[in-house]
């Protein structure tokens, strides 16, 4: 899939910085917000992770798991890896776990993964 234009990006950057403003709002005024916002992004046919700041997990069989997205570390052990991100938090569960790799955007967790939950 190509890159979708620099216009789209502006646009969407827009929205955020308009959403950002009303953040505090709750109740329906904030429902409709977000309706709008999912409403505009399947019209541009952009990817929601990337525009929506969504936790996106990508799981190689059960030793890797690549994350993107995330905002922070909650937790970490051997046996749990606790990450916050934008709307949820993740748990990986299993034993010999590792953060082989990390920066502000994305991480790479090695061992014997048994569960992934999403809370």
């Amino acid at each position: 899939m190509d890159a979708p234009p620099a216009t789209y990006l502006g646009i969407m950057r827009n929205v955020s910085r308009t959403n950002s403003k009303n953040a505090k709002q709750t109740g329906p005024a904030q429902s409709e917000a977000a309706q709008k916002k999912a409403k505009l992004l399947e019209s541009l046919q952009l990817p929601r992770d990337v525009c929506m700041g969504a936790l996106r997990v990508t799981l190689t069989g059960s030793t890797e798991a690549w994350v993107e997205n995330y905002r922070g570390l909650l937790e970490y052990s051997e046996q749990s890896i606790l990450l916050q991100g934008k709307t949820c938090q993740v748990r990986f569960e299993g034993t010999g776990l590792t953060i082989d790799y990390y920066t502000n955007e994305d991480m790479k967790i090695s061992g014997c993964i048994q569960n992934v939950r999403y809370l």
